[in-house]
């Protein structure tokens, strides 16, 4: 069982953002299978490594001089959140998070599910509509850094969801 997630062809156009012009997606096969989307989405999306602290708050700084939404903006709006995405809708096997904004709208959409071989895996989508210029230059300078914090939350989930699954030693 690999702990390492795989980019795979993202579903497009895509239910949770039909409009999306960009898109990403990873998925990670775990062993633990009793959890549901909403479980997964808290366990990736509550504990930020520090690094990604740090340019989450670069990224305030810089979107608040233009004028764009902040990652404290959805605690203002009093919505419900996991991290600090603001939930649009959840199930047992999807939960869908995200705004929009002035220059592009933006979702992530955390799948758990089954595949034929009876594997369990869990999928992070990641889905832009770029609406302005500034939408496509802000989506071209995050995409790497994006990539890079997509796979470290998603494998740091399926280290901890080995962990759990781990039989004990007598």
């Amino acid at each position: 069982m690999s702990s390492r997630p795989m980019m795979v062809r993202p579903l497009m156009p895509h239910p949770a953002l039909p409009s999306a012009d960009w898109a990403d997606c990873y998925e990670l096969q775990v062993s633990k299978s009793d959890f549901t989307a909403i479980a997964a989405a808290h366990a990736m999306l509550s504990r930020f490594p520090l690094w990604v602290r740090l340019l989450v708050r670069l990224r305030d700084i810089v979107t608040g001089l233009l004028g764009l939404k902040s990652s404290r903006d959805t605690k203002v709006d009093n919505l419900e959140t996991i991290g600090f995405f603001p939930v649009v809708s959840k199930s047992d096997s999807q939960v869908v998070l995200g705004f929009d904004d002035r220059h592009l709208d933006f979702r992530v959409v955390i799948d758990v599910r089954s595949d034929e071989q009876g594997r369990r895996l869990v999928d992070a989508t990641t889905l832009v509509r770029r609406k302005i210029l500034l939408g496509r230059i802000y989506i071209a300078l995050i995409t790497p850094f994006h990539r890079l914090i997509v796979a470290t939350m998603l494998a740091n989930f399926g280290r901890r969801m080995s962990a759990v699954s781990l039989p004990t030693s007598p």
